[in-house]
């Protein structure tokens, strides 16, 4: 029996940076902050910040806060992967594209295909935590649901070398403070395409250019076929229109 998803509204994490620039002849002194506590609390800024922290000292403080991108970003996400059918026709259309996107995993799917769980890290491709069975969570108590998240980041870091930091909830469905006790970022998404429902290329795609704006998170699974070819239409379309697609992780993180 094929997963299923239940429609849901759109959740957005909201990052808003406030950034205060003073000018002198040789420097500039910039403040920020980034609010995400509305969403997941306030080990979700805890974690954002350190992130920043850690970005930092590859890039200054100051080059991340007066950056201005060039073009519009957009993230592909895809879920409930990987599928042994579909998800290294993805990865070959997408390592053609020069394109990285995120990978939401289940974990017992990560336990059946280590080997492409590993490509899509080599490939520079995001791997994030989808729980391991794909449960919603806010209908588990507080250790069932770290056990869901906490065994599926474990075979991600066996399998790869690298603990993700990133979980989407299944259904959009988070218990608040949860970060707290997992230290992962919720991630959503402002595009549904519902591709595992109408399964069709053209509608899909059409959702696509209806939605897309700059900062848009689009939500995607790589179990089916319609879903591969409309993902990859719309990574070429994207790109005509100038649009930088990226991971979530650098939307999220300027």
């Amino acid at each position: 029996m094929k997963r299923r998803k239940a429609g849901i509204g759109i959740f957005v994490i909201v990052l808003i940076i406030t950034a205060v620039r003073v000018k002198s002849m040789d420097s500039h002194r910039i403040s920020g902050r980034i609010l995400a506590e509305n969403i997941a609390g306030p080990g979700m800024l805890r974690l954002v910040e350190q992130s920043m922290q850690a970005r930092a000292r590859k890039t200054s403080v100051t080059e991340i806060a007066v950056k201005e991108r060039k073009h519009p970003q957009a993230a592909l996400t895809f879920d409930d992967g990987p599928d042994i059918r579909y998800t290294p026709l993805l990865l070959d259309g997408l390592k053609e594209r020069n394109v990285r996107v995120s990978f939401f995993l289940l974990g017992e799917k990560v336990e059946q295909y280590p080997e492409l769980v590993e490509r899509m890290q080599k490939e520079g491709h995001l791997v994030g935590n989808h729980t391991y069975h794909h449960v919603q969570l806010n209908k588990l108590n507080e250790t069932k649901a770290r056990e869901e998240i906490l065994k599926t980041n474990n075979l991600i870091y066996e399998t790869t070398g690298v603990y993700p930091l990133y979980l989407r909830p299944p259904f959009g469905a988070w218990k608040k403070n949860l970060e707290l006790c997992v230290e992962m970022l919720p991630v959503f998404w402002t595009i549904d395409t519902l591709d595992w429902k109408v399964q069709n290329t053209e509608k899909i795609v059409r959702t696509v250019q209806e939605q897309i704006e700059d900062g848009a998170i689009i939500l995607m699974h790589d179990e089916y076929d319609t879903s591969v070819e409309a993902a990859l239409q719309v990574v070429d379309e994207l790109k005509n229109q100038e649009y930088e697609l990226v991971t979530v992780d650098q939307l999220i993180l300027p």
